[in-house]
């Protein structure tokens, strides 16, 4: 009896993963995601460089940015960046913030 329950389990989970992976993200998902990610790391390089939040704001007004969405979400991103007691490097804060997203992403579909 217990075998048999593991194996339900084993086969529901198995299930669920194969029916994650079929949801494909679109191009535009993961650019947004890996986009997100390296706004993400920049803010935090500055942050653990001692740059403060307003000397940062200024540095994004001066980014052209190619999609009207993006300075407002670079805004976003680095105010909850700073906002955070966060210490980590910017390449584990880029890897972090872009499997979030995806997982979003894909939770959302």
């Amino acid at each position: 009896m217990r075998t048999v329950g593991i194996m339900l389990i084993a086969c529901s989970l198995a299930g669920g993963a194969a029916a994650v992976q079929a949801r494909e993200l679109r191009e535009g998902d993961k650019y947004m995601c890996s986009w997100g990610a390296g706004t993400a790391a920049k803010a935090q390089e500055l942050k653990l460089s001692g740059v403060s939040l307003y000397a940062a704001r200024q540095k994004i007004q001066t980014i052209k940015f190619s999609k009207s969405w993006m300075r407002m979400m670079a805004m976003g991103i680095t105010e909850q960046t700073y906002d955070s007691r966060s210490r980590l490097k910017p390449e584990a804060i880029r890897q972090s913030f872009y499997q979030d997203c995806v997982r979003y992403k894909v939770a959302r579909k």
